[in-house]
């Protein structure tokens, strides 16, 4: 039985709906300003820290709203230090991950620092090679609750005078099958006077949920779209991703399509190389030729980003070795497709694409 939370999640909450509990309270409207930037620009996350507010005001903060329901259970770095992953500890007992990558830079340019949050506890789409898919699905987060695995790491590398550079919504979870929720942290987040990240340095990646995708499309964001495609026709990527089964590769690619004509923003598409599965040349030519519909006037409006498949304990393929990546990448490139053969990250702490998976589930997976 899931245990409910006494009090709401104070992220949960835009400007506006603090302002109603304000005005509940009998404070002035330009306290819920003051509340606000002290959560979103100075990063406080506790009652007391709100120094200018009245003593009674913060007692009421304390005694309705929780500022926490992430609880950091388990941390641990990649042997590089250039990843970390933290398990949380939500308030209903279950758990979720999130990770920070870190990127060198050349000399005079400030440090990338890429955070990855999870918009579900698990995820019911079991795509086969992916270990969020194999532990199941266990239930939406909120957007609060997205929105505070951000404000955990941007507190943190604040110690470091960093910040985070980029969000990428790719962690546990589908975050199409959690719209509103995902769509209500990023606006938050893209606040301009809170904490004000800018749309463009969001990426939201999908497994192919097409009524996302269209809905995506029909309002006109300006956050980057990912689709994890990972196969060129229906019989493979029906085995490898099921949801393919009810949204096949032509549907998918119609719909990206229509998000590139209508938008005119370019579009990525995700592919884990399996070694003998889907990094044939076969599979690369098929996907060349599929893709050619995304080239508009001369100009390809896609990107591939292509990864050798990072390990999970319940699938037994293997990451396609260096030689065979690159095959596949000049394939592409030959047909004026751009293609990234991206580095995998934070292997050995589990903190790769795919890897993510709540830590109790993990050591059920292991016996």
């Amino acid at each position: 039985m899931t245990n409910l939370p006494n009090k709401p999640l104070i992220y949960d909450l835009d400007i506006s709906q603090i302002g109603y509990s304000l005005a509940s309270w009998s404070e002035p409207v330009y306290r819920a300003s003051q509340i606000w930037n002290g959560l979103y620009v100075n990063l406080w996350n506790k009652p007391e820290q709100f120094t200018n507010l009245p003593l009674q005001l913060r007692n009421n903060l304390e005694t309705y709203y929780s500022f926490s329901y992430l609880a950091p259970e388990i941390e641990r770095h990649s042997i590089d230090r250039m990843t970390e992953k933290i398990l949380f500890r939500l308030h209903d007992g279950e758990a979720v991950e999130t990770v920070l990558m870190k990127y060198k830079t050349r000399a005079g340019k400030r440090e990338r620092n890429t955070v990855c949050i999870s918009t579900q506890v698990g995820c019911a789409l079991g795509c086969i090679f992916c270990a969020t898919g194999q532990m199941g699905f266990r239930r939406n987060l909120s957007s609060g609750e997205m929105i505070e695995q951000v404000l955990h790491y941007a507190r943190h590398l604040r110690n470091y005078d960093q910040q985070i550079t980029n969000i990428v919504v790719m962690g546990m979870g589908e975050p199409f099958l959690n719209y509103d929720e995902v769509m209500r942290a990023i606006t938050q987040l893209n606040n301009s006077d809170g904490f004000n990240f800018g749309a463009r340095r969001f990426t939201i990646s999908t497994v192919g949920i097409i009524p996302g995708i269209r809905r995506f499309t029909s309002e006109h964001r300006q956050i980057n779209l990912a689709v994890s495609l990972h196969a060129a026709d229906n019989a493979l990527r029906d085995k490898l991703i099921p949801i393919n089964g009810k949204y096949p590769i032509e549907e998918l690619l119609n719909a990206c399509h229509d998000y590139v004509l209508e938008t005119g923003r370019r579009i990525t598409f995700e592919w884990a190389l399996i070694e003998g599965v889907n990094d044939t040349t076969e599979q690369a030519h098929k996907l060349a030729q599929r893709l050619q519909l995304f080239r508009i006037n001369s100009v390809t409006l896609c990107h591939v980003n292509v990864i050798q498949l990072n390990p999970t304990k319940q699938y037994d393929g293997t990451g396609t070795k260096t030689k065979q990546a690159l095959i596949f990448q000049d394939i592409m490139e030959r047909e004026n497709i751009h293609c990234t053969v991206r580095t995998r990250r934070g292997i050995d702490i589990e903190a790769g694409c795919g890897q993510l998976v709540a830590e109790k589930t993990k050591i059920w997976l292991q016996k």
